[in-house]
């Protein structure tokens, strides 16, 4: 069986539990029919899926009408943006300033569809507060998109406040608040149900299931702009997953059912604190951002920033890697980017400098993270230093 000792890129991509996969890969053969045909092979299947989303709102805490199954984190986030599409005028979104590209570069696209793009700032710590998106707000605003975790950073942000924020607006329409939950899903708690949380985005990949399968959580029904054959209630379109829709239930039940995996947090936050502790020691190392090492209770344990002055943060990646140690620069989704896509945004909107920001990487972490893969990676960053020169 292969082990992930060295790697530490889990926010990119987790691998896949090999029993769940194993099991899905069985259930799909059973239930190989269309789910969307009339024949008794088809509602079997149909009859599978439902009982996945079933069991998925049940560790979720939300009712399954709610749920609708899709292709991962990018299309759960995209359905709630393209839907405003379906209006009859066009008005403004507001997004916070740490978005993933998956809502930040959709939420540009509908500029060309006379859109207005909004933009919440963020504190030097990357965190978006309540009192900043009330102040963005415009009357004609009518969806706004704040991520539970920041995926480059950790940042958690106050979802649940800026939920309550909004709903307590008086005299002016509330809009729709969309959060995308795909790094905050088994790490963290994470409440769906909580009133003024209008849909929400999780991505399977994320929790030790297969890519190509995610949910969107949606309060009330809405309109979609793309259509097709109606599946998932007419919402997302297209004919079911079940391999990947069965795999996304058993990870969620096993991962991130909040009894499964509140031990393991715990652990984490231990390996996290010691982590950071270690790379504080390393004299070209800083936090990003620094107010972490204050105010660790703000970020994920599972995602670590830093910057080594003087060593691009591709250099580190490809030094690390060539030690057998797996890391990145940030978003995997951003890492091939150049051009006027090119950059840091996330570290720019938190007014980090652009050399810190140029030799930046994460660190992520997963349920196979041990104590002495801790300290093993802090050896290997402590040498890969030495060895490129940081600092000087």
């Amino acid at each position: 069986m292969k082990t992930y000792s060295q790697y530490f890129d889990w926010a990119a991509t987790s691998p896949a539990d090999r029993g769940i996969a194993l099991e899905a890969l069985n259930v799909s053969q059973e239930f190989y029919a269309n789910p969307s045909s009339v024949h008794k092979a088809g509602i079997d299947a149909h009859a599978k899926i439902e009982e996945a989303r079933k069991r998925c709102a049940r560790v979720l805490n939300v009712r399954a009408d709610t749920l609708i199954f899709t292709s991962g984190g990018t299309e759960s986030n995209h359905i709630p943006i393209l839907s405003l599409l379906t209006r009859p005028s066009a008005g403004s979104i507001l997004i916070g300033s740490t978005e993933h590209a998956a809502v930040r570069e959709q939420a540009y696209a509908l500029r060309h569809a006379g859109w207005t793009v909004l933009t919440a700032d963020c504190t030097t710590g990357g965190i978006i507060c309540p009192d900043e998106v009330l102040k963005k707000l415009r009357d004609d605003t009518a969806l706004v998109c704040v991520m539970a975790v920041n995926n480059e950073t950790g940042a958690i942000q106050p979802i649940y406040e800026i939920a309550d924020a909004l709903s307590a607006r008086t005299g002016k329409k509330r809009p729709k608040f969309h959060v995308d939950a795909v790094q905050a899903c088994g790490k963290i708690p994470l409440d769906l149900s909580h009133a003024g949380i209008d849909t929400a985005a999780i991505s399977a990949h994320k929790i030790y299931g297969m890519r190509g399968t995610g949910l969107l959580y949606s309060a009330a029904r809405q309109e979609p702009f793309l259509r097709g054959g109606g599946q998932e209630g007419g919402i997302r379109s297209g004919t079911e997953n079940l391999f990947g829709i069965w795999a996304l239930t058993l990870c969620l039940e096993k991962y991130a059912a909040r009894q499964n995996f509140e031990h393991s947090a715990e652990n984490q936050k231990k390996r996290c604190a010691r982590f950071i502790g270690g790379l504080s020691t390393v004299a070209s190392c800083t936090i990003i951002p620094q107010n972490r090492i204050r105010e660790p209770e703000l970020y994920s344990p599972w995602i670590v920033q830093a910057s080594f002055k003087g060593i691009p943060g591709e250099v580190m990646v490809r030094a690390l890697s060539a030690r057998g140690f797996y890391i990145s620069t940030g978003s995997a989704c951003s890492s091939h980017k150049s051009g006027t896509n090119a950059g840091r945004p996330v570290l720019e909107a938190m007014g980090i400098d652009k050399e810190s920001a140029l030799c930046s990487v994460r660190f992520s972490f997963g349920a196979h993270t041990r104590d002495e893969d801790i300290d093993n990676l802090l050896e290997a960053v402590q040498k890969t230093v030495n060895e490129l020169g940081g600092g000087n």
